[in-house]
């Protein structure tokens, strides 16, 4: 899960470390009987509500502080691998599934599963099955994304006369194919031309109609899976080189590189923002995303918008549905504090601040309603986040080495998106690369 985007605004209060790795953990105390507990994590939006939740936390609990650092999901990973090598990790930390595996197999994360066995039963089941692994829950489940869905600029949907909610995709039969048509009608250059017109500019391009890219969680995960591809074998190994995943990944690369209806991978290789701030700018009409940007766009489109369904492919609408856990740092000195905190987090009181405010979706069962409460009161119809978008899903990334294969493939990916090198070539030396680091 990335539950990675954020929102530009500064938030007040918090010790922010924008691209550097998240500062050593602090002493036991500051000499005044306080414990300060350092939790690291990449969304300001819920690092806001977690500022509300830590107040009334510390009211109760008055001899711990809790300190916070936010770094942007794009240098995330990268700070937290040298600060658990070099022994300075905070004491708790947000880690995904991707990552989840080689600290667990570390030793280096807490055993939830033990010590907090009686709060286990109020965190959602999938999330919780996510993160078991050897028999253990290794960490605490904090947010949880829901299907992945489509925002969509209401007057550029309707000037184009497409209906998002019925669009299906098909690499081999053009004659079943709605989105692509779709997707050029809603692609503009500057001279007004749409990309389904002669004389279309793809070099002056205004308005985009969709956020193909080296988007796992997003994009490519759902393409494969909505192809009757698989990205993963069960035993974790990569297998995204069957023919049906080189058709989901063939048709992703030509939307951009063909069709010129989705952002450069020149702009979008290295920035994971940018196509959610070329649909919050209005120069984006689809954009395919989860529950983590909600809250981003209704702060900052100045439009009028709505959420359709997850793009539909030959094998249906297959997304990948994704949880983040909140784990403890087993090195910590601080252990009885961590724990008082992890257990907080896991709980409806702890929780209720991140959904009563719309910032992400829980994975603590009993503080969910707050959230669908708020965008409903809001307006925000979310139903297609949850079973309305599908039941069929991928599996998430798995594996105690896959950041290890993904940092191994993703070189090879960016150029493949960048249509520098063949798809089928891409992800066989991908795959080969990708399984080479996980041995």
């Amino acid at each position: 899960m990335r539950l990675r985007t954020v929102a530009a605004a500064a938030i007040a209060a918090l010790a922010l470390a924008a691209c550097s790795p998240a500062a050593p953990p602090s002493t036991p105390s500051d000499g005044s009987g306080t414990t300060t507990v350092s939790l690291r994590l990449w969304d300001k939006q819920v690092a806001a509500a977690y500022e509300k939740s830590f107040a009334e936390f510390s009211k109760q609990n008055p001899d711990i502080k809790v300190e916070m650092t936010v770094v942007p999901f794009a240098d995330y990973f990268t700070g937290l691998r040298l600060d658990v090598a070099s022994g300075t990790a905070a004491d708790v930390y947000w880690i995904n599934s991707s990552e989840f595996g080689a600290l667990a197999d570390g030793g280096k994360l807490i055993d939830v599963g033990k010590e907090l066995a009686g709060d286990v039963g109020g965190w959602v089941p999938a999330a919780v099955e996510q993160y078991t692994r050897a028999g253990t829950l290794w960490g605490v489940p904090v947010l949880t994304d829901g299907r992945i869905a489509v925002y969509y600029n209401k007057a550029m949907v309707a000037a184009a006369g497409v209906d998002p909610t019925a669009l299906t995709w098909n690499p081999t039969d053009p004659a079943a194919d709605t989105f692509l048509p779709a997707a050029k009608k809603l692609t503009r250059d500057s001279t007004g031309r749409t990309a389904d017109q002669p004389g279309f500019d793809p070099g002056s391009v205004t308005q985009y109609g969709f956020n193909a890219g080296r988007d796992l969680q997003a994009i490519f995960y759902n393409f494969v899976g909505s192809n009757g591809g698989r990205f993963q074998a069960p035993d974790d190994t990569f297998a995204f080189a069957n023919p049906q995943s080189q058709q989901a990944f063939q048709y992703m690369v030509d939307l951009i590189n063909t069709h010129h209806v989705a952002p450069s991978a020149a702009d979008t290789n290295d920035n994971p923002d940018f196509s959610r701030d070329q649909f919050l700018q209005g120069k984006m009409a689809l954009f395919q995303s989860g529950t983590y940007n909600l809250k981003n766009v209704a702060d900052g489109a100045t439009f009028e918008w709505g959420i359709a369904p997850m793009l539909a492919g030959p094998a249906g609408r297959v997304s990948v549905v994704n949880s983040v856990i909140a784990a403890g740092n087993a090195d910590s000195p601080r252990r009885d504090a961590v724990l008082k905190v992890l257990r907080w987090l896991g709980s409806e009181q702890g929780a209720s601040a991140v959904g009563a405010e719309g910032s992400a979706l829980p994975a603590v069962t009993a503080a969910q309603k707050g959230y669908f409460d708020y965008w409903a009161g809001m307006g925000v119809d979310t139903r297609f986040f949850g079973a309305d978008g599908g039941s069929a899903s991928i599996p998430a990334p798995s594996g105690p080495k896959f950041g290890a294969g993904a940092t191994a493939y993703e070189p090879i990916f960016k150029e493949m998106f960048a249509g520098r090198t063949p798809v089928a070539e891409a992800l066989q030396k991908a795959q080969e690369a990708g399984n080479a680091a996980l041995r």
